[in-house]
């Protein structure tokens, strides 16, 4: 832990629930999953200085101005709801609100880590650019119901991260 993380508070931690699928049911959620992906990107515009992709999770850095550490924790809220298989770490240090998404899990987690890390360049594609770029990763999406989306396939030979930065500032 380095001395930034010990000096950070706390706002937010939820564990993922040991043996979840990797699943999404949004089917309870206050929002449609084109909703969230929008909610993303204004959040993405309005405050994101900065992303990590790290071997477990990823982590976004947030400017931390007048409402962001509490957007931040509520929308981190409604995705451990939908996506429990996740865990959830919101911390403020002052000058920014940084949210954590991991995952033990295997590669299914990382495709999906790794989709979660590029979505402030791709959010404005929406539900369906999201599923487009998750299968030329190898990972095959259906939908049992309204608002629900399972991985129905994962073909580990081609979820090899695609061409790109795995830390950058936020342009967006």
């Amino acid at each position: 832990m380095t001395s930034l993380e010990t000096a950070a508070r706390e706002i937010l931690v939820i564990d993922s629930r040991p043996g979840a699928p990797f699943a999404c049911d949004m089917t309870g959620a206050p929002d449609t999953p084109q909703d969230r992906l929008a909610e993303y990107g204004r959040l993405f515009a309005h405050a994101l200085v900065g992303r990590e992709r790290r071997s477990d999770s990823v982590e976004f850095r947030f400017a931390s101005k007048v409402g962001v550490a509490e957007w931040v924790a509520d929308l981190a809220r409604r995705e451990a709801a939908c996506c429990p298989f996740f865990s959830y770490r919101v911390t403020a240090d002052g000058d920014h609100v940084i949210w954590r998404t991991g995952s033990d899990g295997g590669a299914e987690a990382q495709v999906m880590l790794d989709e979660l890390h590029e979505l402030p360049d791709h959010c404005a594609e929406g539900i369906d650019g999201y599923f487009a770029r998750l299968a030329q990763r190898g990972v095959s999406i259906t939908s049992p119901a309204p608002r629900q989306f399972r991985i129905q396939e994962f073909d580990p030979a081609r979820s090899q991260a695609l061409p790109g930065k795995k830390s950058s500032g936020c342009g967006c």
